[in-house]
């Protein structure tokens, strides 16, 4: 299922090609029809969007000023109405079991929202996605799929 994404609309799950400027809308879109809690892994090569849409869906989330990238820290956390968000970037994980030390495990079930990038990483230390976007690289432009995985969370009923 590919979204028209010229008009704004965006299917979830489904995909997408999108000029930078419209991932503000697409994340928003994203956003809107999450059920709470959800765990959603971002994957794709550096540079692909990641986290930009992270960013983008956190201020779509109500979440003001500086949004860092947890490139270094490996997690940031944001409190927002419904409760804590998580973004997680495993880049530069060196092995599975620094996720211990992080407190990733204490995070992950504290939080309403995961965001992980990376989630290769540390597969095996992390829980069973509700999602999956995949972001690549095209001329002037981003592809972005996005899947629904689990049976646990995902859409709202409409």
């Amino acid at each position: 299922m590919t979204s028209n994404a010229s008009a704004g609309k965006f299917d979830f799950p489904g995909v997408v090609e999108i000029a930078e400027p419209l991932m503000p809308q697409f994340a928003a879109g994203f956003a809107a029809q999450l059920e709470w809690p959800s765990v959603v892994f971002l994957c794709g090569e550096l540079g692909a969007g990641k986290t930009s849409f992270a960013r983008c869906l956190l201020q779509s989330l109500g979440v003001s000023g500086s949004i860092k990238s947890p490139t270094y820290t490996l997690v940031e956390s944001y409190s927002i109405e419904r409760g804590l968000v998580c973004h997680f970037d495993l880049y530069r994980l060196q092995e599975p079991s620094e996720l211990e030390y992080l407190g990733a495990r204490d995070l992950l079930a504290q939080s309403v929202l995961s965001l992980i990038e990376w989630p290769e990483r540390a597969a095996v230390d992390l829980p069973l996605p509700d999602w999956e976007i995949e972001f690549g690289h095209l001329d002037n432009s981003r592809r972005i799929s996005s899947r629904f995985l689990s049976g646990q969370y995902g859409l709202q009923n409409s």
